[in-house]
């Protein structure tokens, strides 16, 4: 059958690494004790002044083609996913091409916030099963939050960094690779987290700008057993789609915001934490990147073997759920 298999995966973050020390300086406060013990951050990568989406995308994208030894040329799509994008219009994935001089590739961005590196994973995994034109499909989640932070906001400049990640999937004639996913969405929340002006709900004006309502921000609190509840509800549903119990993941990757969500989920699951990997330790939380380098590192730390069967489970603004499963 053909189907879509993931043949490698890379990774890009900034040079700029953030300790909690600097946001102790920056707030006049201790908040490293509280990052530590809560949510186990410990330092970040933002973007240099000069650094954008697209760059981080491009540096990633030619790591994980060098992991494939593959060329730029044989790519035939090019899926970005990010909240963060490049410009409002075009695509990032446009530019991304260009640069890369990925000339025989299609592109589009996705935007399901920080699920959509897994969104992307089940819409690429399809043109391949449906379309012999598709061969080679490069997905990068990236995430360049910084540009959008709040320098005064501690409940959001101390958590989010930047970065970019992914995977080529190829067509294959094999029973392994994309076994299923599934996607929900809950608009009840939409308002409740995001980036709300620059569109056309809000245009930028100098009232907007002197507001700061350009920038990310927590608008209300978000009930603490959600994602563990959506997180769980949607991996015991999608194995049983596709035949297999929880236990029988070798491997599981989650969006990286919080790490007891992490845990509880694994609870709920009633497996350990041995099987999973989690990256916001040193790198923050990259949005849609998070799932994608937490990925490669698992693969390059060797936590993933060949017939493995590995999860993604990712969440994010809207508030969108995306959860998918590959044979390796």
């Amino acid at each position: 059958m053909r189907n879509a298999k993931i043949i490698a995966s890379g990774m890009y973050v900034p040079e700029n690494v953030l300790t909690n020390s600097y946001f102790n300086k920056l707030l006049d406060e201790d908040v490293d004790t509280w990052l530590r013990e809560n949510v186990q951050i410990y330092e970040r990568r933002w973007c240099s002044k000069n650094e954008s989406t697209a760059d981080l995308c491009v540096w990633a994208a030619k790591n994980i083609l060098n992991n494939a030894g593959l060329d730029a040329k044989d790519i035939d799509l090019i899926i970005i996913t990010t909240d963060t994008p490049e410009y409002i219009s075009p695509s990032t994935a446009s530019v991304v091409q260009y640069k890369i001089g990925a000339e025989n590739a299609a592109t589009f961005d996705i935007n399901t916030a920080c699920a959509g590196f897994v969104s992307a994973l089940d819409t690429g995994s399809k043109y391949i099963q449906s379309d012999k034109n598709y061969n080679h499909i490069l997905v990068i989640g990236a995430y360049a939050m910084s540009k959008y932070l709040n320098l005064t906001d501690k409940k959001t400049v101390t958590l989010f960094a930047d970065g970019a990640a992914g995977v080529i999937l190829k067509a294959e004639e094999t029973n392994a690779g994309f076994l299923g996913a599934k996607q929900v969405t809950k608009g009840e929340y939409h308002d409740w987290m995001g980036i709300y002006a620059g569109g056309t709900a809000l245009p930028l004006s100098k009232q907007v700008l002197e507001n700061n309502d350009h920038k990310l921000k927590f608008v209300k609190k978000f009930p603490k057993e959600l994602n563990p509840e959506m997180w769980s509800k949607m991996i015991f549903d999608l194995c049983e789609e596709i035949g297999i119990q929880p236990k029988d993941v070798a491997h599981f990757l989650f969006t990286q915001i919080n790490i007891n969500s992490i845990q509880q989920t694994m609870k709920r699951l009633g497996l350990g934490m041995d099987k999973c990997t989690t990256v916001m330790h040193h790198y923050g939380y990259t949005g849609a990147a998070s799932i994608p380098i937490a990925f490669h590192e698992a693969v390059t730390h060797k936590k993933i073997h060949k017939d493995d069967i590995i999860i993604f489970m990712g969440s994010g603004g809207g508030l969108a759920f995306a959860t998918a499963a590959f044979k390796m």
